[in-house]
């Protein structure tokens, strides 16, 4: 019987993921849209208010010059989560027209926030009867002698740039009036006798179809006004010159500058937000969706894209605890440092991931270092060792601090990603980092260890010093594995009644009663150790050993070594490396 799926063999996958949906917004909101539950990617149009045309002068000499364009930003593939509001919409408002012998005014910005970046665009610059304006695009010139001031365009510094130059004046007295640049290109030059045209606008077509306002061409420069003739707007809404005509609104085009048929400049654009929610493809597919995918003039294919934005996770090792006669104090967790998850997606990341920005990555080796957690102390009066860092590219997370002994010199917790508890707590977030890695031990014998999002707390002096110990700090829980895992907790501190409690995320507990062990933190948690009442030769706790977990987006492939580590792939096609030890990190 012929097969319907094209002769392959497996699961027949369907392109339904984003649907090319396409929103517009031509006003501000507190939130562009809510994508489909299957989105990953989305390309993002933000187009800045334009600048308004220059008045001319009281003489009639001197002509309005063109307003610029805004700034015009078209990306593509901005990764996303599916079911979920993106951020506000501000849409930048069209600088208004130069009356007689006045400058017009700067268009305003526009902005669309996604996760922790907002994307801007630059309000277009003004126009004038003498030197134009700074802006997404530059207003043009208005008078000769102003032309060594010419703007360049592109005020925000982006790549690839959001606009272009405005046109010089001609002619000795400047009858000619340069037009305003546009997304496309810049403003022409003004003539003797002629004002210059607006720069086109750009033609956005090709990310976003043909179904969008104003046929897909945004951002066109104000035309130029002249003695005998005045410049055209650029297309994409640039206002005509000779009587100063407003630009189209929710373009972004500048403003007409004004002729001899007017004496005020046309006002700039509004600007506009264009969202299209791409279509992803992965896994397997018959060869009528190939081929179908393969002529879209919107190519959404997942290939290997170079550098890649890469999320992760280190947590280094935890802390050992402390050992003393009388109340040892738990170790430090281990230092937790982690992406904000934006770049590979949907999945829930700890306080401490927010707006942190993932590692863009060439594809090749990249060695790993798992921390060791440290050793307990061990007989009288004896701090525990700090955990050992662990390391991924340019992150390092720093071992967990050791936790202090008894009330001498030996008695103070030891710094580190969380400070061990001590009669004085170390110090977290050694080194300091930002956001922090980690939080203090806590101040008195006995204390808890710090943890990745608290301190270590202090132990109770009632109803006796020593009698309990004091709880370790909280880990940080996050979800890149696709299920919630706990890290970096602190250790407990021993008590002569009961102990104090690990930190969640893997602290261990303290030791409890005359003699009493400090239990360890089991491996791969980066928790500290737990204290240790060391009468009868007790031990106190070591510490977790630490943990790395690798993000990358669905194009890419990965594999680890040496074979204790793993690999796996998230529904939404994120590969997820987890390194137990240290090893070897292949991104391809």
């Amino acid at each position: 019987m012929p097969r319907t799926n094209g002769g392959i063999i497996g699961k027949r996958n369907l392109t339904s993921y984003g649907k090319n949906t396409i929103t517009t917004k031509t006003s501000s909101t507190p939130s562009a849209v809510t994508t489909q539950p299957g989105t990953r990617f989305v390309n993002i149009l933000v187009t800045a208010g334009g600048g308004g045309g220059g008045g001319k002068s009281a003489s009639a000499v001197y002509k309005g010059s063109g307003g610029g364009a805004g700034g015009l930003r078209n990306l593509s593939c901005i990764p996303v989560c599916g079911n979920t509001a993106l951020g506000a919409v501000t849409i930048g408002g069209g600088g208004s027209g130069g009356s007689s012998s006045a400058s017009g005014a700067k268009g305003s910005n526009s902005s669309l926030v996604i996760g922790c970046t907002t994307y801007s665009a630059t309000g277009g610059g003004f126009g004038g009867q003498g030197g134009g304006g700074q802006g997404g695009s530059a207003g043009g010139i208005g008078c000769a002698g102003d032309n060594p001031t010419v703007q360049s365009g592109n005020q925000g510094g982006y790549s690839p740039p959001e606009g272009n130059a405005g046109g010089l004046a001609g002619g000795p007295q400047g009858q000619g009036a340069g037009g305003g640049g546009g997304a496309g290109a810049a403003g022409s030059n003004g003539t003797t006798n002629n004002g210059g045209d607006g720069g086109a606008g750009a033609d956005v077509t090709p990310n976003f179809g043909t179904g969008i306002p104003n046929c897909g061409v945004y951002a066109g420069g104000g035309g130029g006004g002249g003695l005998s003739s005045s410049g055209s707007g650029g297309t994409g809404g640039g206002g005509n010159a000779n009587s100063g005509m407003n630009a189209t609104t929710n373009t972004g085009g500048g403003g007409g500058g004004a002729g001899p048929a007017g004496n005020c400049g046309g006002s700039g654009g509004s600007g506009i937000v264009i969202v299209k929610e791409l279509n992803k493809a992965s896994g397997v597919w018959n060869l009528k969706t190939h081929y179908s995918k393969l002529r879209e003039s919107v190519r959404t294919w997942p290939k290997p894209i170079f550098p890649a934005l890469v999320d992760y996770l280190v947590v280094a090792g935890g802390g050992g605890g402390g050992s003393s006669g009388d109340s040892g104090s738990g170790g430090g967790g281990g230092g937790f440092r982690e992406s904000s998850g934006a770049s590979t997606g949907c999945y829930t990341t700890s306080p401490l991931g927010n707006c942190v920005s993932a590692l863009s990555l060439s594809a090749g080796c990249y060695s790993i270092t798992v921390g060791a957690g440290g050793s307990g102390g061990t007989g009288t009066n004896t701090r525990g060792d700090n955990g050992s860092n662990s390391v991924f590219s340019t992150i390092t997370s720093a071992g967990g601090g050791g936790g202090g002994g008894n009330q001498s010199s030996p008695s103070v917790g030891k710094d580190g990603g969380s400070g061990g508890g001590g009669s004085t707590g170390g110090s977290g977030n050694t080194p300091p980092v930002s956001p922090p890695q980690g939080n203090p031990g806590g101040d008195l014998p006995g204390s808890g260890g710090g943890g990745a999002t608290a301190a270590g707390a202090d132990s109770p002096t009632s109803p006796a010093p020593y009698s309990n110990g004091g709880n370790g700090g909280a880990g940080a829980t996050t979800h890149i594995t696709g299920s919630p895992i706990s890290k970096a907790g602190g250790g407990g501190g021993f008590g002569c009644s009961s102990a104090g409690s690990g930190g969640s995320g893997g602290g261990a507990s303290g030791g409890a009663g005359a003699g009493s062990p400090g239990p360890s933190a089991s491996a791969n948690t980066g928790g500290g150790g737990g204290g240790a009442n060391s009468d009868g030769g007790a031990d106190a706790g070591n510490g977790g050993s630490g943990i790395v977990v690798v993000r990358t987006p669905a194009c890419t492939s990965l594999s680890v070594s040496p074979g204790t580590n793993s690999t796996a792939t998230r529904p939404c096609g994120a590969k997820v490396a987890t390194f137990t030890v240290s090893g070897t990190l292949t991104i391809s």
